[in-house]
């Protein structure tokens, strides 16, 4: 007897031969850690290969993965799916922590995500540290900005009779969201709830990058401006039109990558009564890549060759963004991180230092000694520059890392994956100094 199958059940048939989509993921999460990168990006849409090519995984991703150590096991992958796009979150426990592999599918299967978050499973919902006294302030949902990039965000207002002073607080690299959140940790929480709680309004939204991801992703001129500086300059602008403020009281606080541009943004807002600057960098931003990179090979003792071999290939990819020159047609795999030509032209020549030098208003620069990311050598030339300047506060504190929290020894990537907070030092200082102006 012979058998007719119609076109659905062939359709089927076939489709049960396939792969499921957490199977498709877990193959892309092998490819990545058996470091097959070749294979990898032909996985890719066009424009992942642009903003994640083959030489940045081995460049970049490959020594963060290799600092965690070891992979011990891989735990029940998380299927989310939408219109669009599905996303798999494949967990992966490593020697030294834990780490949620985010693979994004697009409708034909073509991988159009790849992101690594810490994974701590047992932190739950965020514990306020002690100095958060959540009856001294409330939350308010805003929107920061206009038009296409209106941004979400939340003013932590305190509670009592103001106008209150206030602060911005503007992120680090990467696609934040309003908490900075890494894991367990939300340092921007941390900051709004303490400083609220001492009386000085908050506001801190969703960066540009994680609210409009897929947009940002298609333009092919982007700058820092764009992602940063405009919505921090918004931000402002909604602080001094809110009657709980006091309009000439309004500073901006940025960490990171914010504190990097905090002198743009200044130059930019002649408003503004003073800025904030928390483990900013003052030297270029590819000279800050490979030394990251040299500092994680160091803590597995001797680089290998391959290890010698890649921090090669960065000093080349960091001296051709130091020569990259007004429309250049340097495709972008060739450049950091996959991010355009435009964004290292737009931060060409800037000197940090040398325009915090040119502002009046006043500033407070703190640092964690123990900061691998952005070090001592960068608040060095904070205080070279500002030396004499009397409405300057430098500060350093000997037990903090990047995120401002207590630890011990040398500082690693291990160590942002555990819950923790800012250190009460910190909040102490910075509510002190913002309330004085």
């Amino acid at each position: 007897m012979m058998f007719r199958f119609s076109g659905a059940l062939l359709v089927s048939a076939v489709l049960l031969a396939q792969p499921s989509i957490s199977e498709k993921a877990r193959q892309v999460v092998d490819l990545l850690l058996q470091e097959k990168y070749a294979e990898l990006v032909e996985r890719f849409t066009p424009d992942m290969k642009k903003a994640l090519p083959e030489e940045t995984l081995r460049t970049s991703v490959k020594p963060r993965f290799q600092a965690l150590g070891p992979v011990e096991k891989f735990l029940e992958p998380e299927v989310q799916r939408g219109l669009t796009a599905d996303v798999v979150i494949v967990p992966v426990q490593f020697a030294k922590a834990a780490v949620n592999i985010q693979v994004t599918f697009n409708k034909a299967g073509d991988v159009a995500g790849l992101f690594f978050r810490p994974r701590v499973a047992s932190a739950g919902p965020y514990r306020p540290p002690p100095y958060s006294k959540p009856d001294q302030f409330r939350n308010e949902e805003v929107t920061v900005g206009k038009g296409e990039w209106q941004l979400p965000g939340t003013l932590s207002i305190p509670v009592g009779k103001g106008p209150f002073p206030a602060v911005v607080l503007v992120h680090g690299s990467g696609p934040n969201d309003r908490d900075e959140t890494g894991g367990a940790n939300r340092p921007f929480r941390d900051l709004a709830e303490g400083l609220a709680s001492r009386g000085i309004a908050v506001l801190r939204y969703e960066k540009r990058t994680r609210q409009f991801a897929a947009k940002m992703s298609l333009l092919t001129e982007v700058t820092v401006g764009q992602e940063t500086v405009e919505d921090a300059l918004a931000a402002a602008a909604l602080l001094r039109a809110r009657p709980e403020i006091a309009p000439a009281r309004v500073s901006v606080l940025g960490h990171s990558l914010g504190g990097y541009v905090v002198p743009r943004i200044a130059r930019q807002d002649p408003k503004l009564a003073g800025v904030i600057i928390l483990a900013g960098n003052t030297r270029p931003l590819e000279d800050l890549i490979l030394e990251q990179t040299t500092y994680l090979f160091s803590l597995q003792r001797t680089p290998s060759q391959e290890q010698q071999q890649q921090l090669e290939q960065l000093k080349q990819v960091a001296q051709r963004v130091k020569t990259l020159k007004p429309g250049s047609n340097v495709p972008a795999k060739d450049l950091p991180f996959g991010v355009p030509a435009s964004y290292w032209l737009d931060l060409q020549g800037y000197d940090p230092a040398a325009q915090a030098r040119s502002l009046k208003l006043p500033m407070l620069i703190l640092q964690g000694e123990r900061d691998y990311q952005v070090t001592m050598a960068d608040f060095a030339r904070w205080k070279e520059a500002l030396k004499d300047r009397q409405n300057v506060t430098l500060r350093s504190y000997p037990a903090l890392n990047h995120l401002f929290q207590t630890g011990e020894g040398k500082s690693t990537p291990a160590e942002y994956m555990k819950p923790g907070h800012i250190a009460p030092e910190v909040i102490t200082d910075l509510a002190t100094w913002i309330a004085a102006l």
